[in-house]
């Protein structure tokens, strides 16, 4: 079954680097998730000042602005879609996250199939 490892980054450093783990960490642990067999796809989102929010008000109207602004201290920072058994071996692979350390976490949500 496929699930989504959806990485929010707790505290951030100036530059927008999770405090809680390395650059090393995340290289092991990509590693690690491909070594396994387990790895669907996954990204690393670009800095959080890159993003753009778009929202449809009641006329049908687009409005865009610069930035996320999301009413939260965590921050969207990647994901990884893996391939595992069940929601037992996702929850043992969102643990192993760098994310998941410190003041991060990893939401993990199952993969939606509508047939083949």
């Amino acid at each position: 079954m496929k699930y989504l490892l959806l990485i929010n980054a707790g505290a951030v450093d100036g530059n927008g680097v999770n405090t809680g783990c390395t650059v090393e960490d995340w290289i092991a642990y990509d590693k690690e998730v491909r070594d396994a067999g387990i790895f669907v796809c996954g990204e690393s989102l670009a800095d959080l000042v890159t993003a753009t929010t778009v929202r449809v008000g009641s006329d049908g109207q687009r409005i865009v602005t610069d930035g996320p602004f999301a009413e939260t201290r965590e921050v969207l920072g990647g994901f990884y879609v893996i391939d595992v058994p069940d929601l037992d071996a996702a929850l043992d692979w969102a643990a192993r996250c760098p994310g998941a350390w410190g003041d991060g976490s990893v939401v993990i949500r199952p993969v939606a199939e509508f047939g083949a």
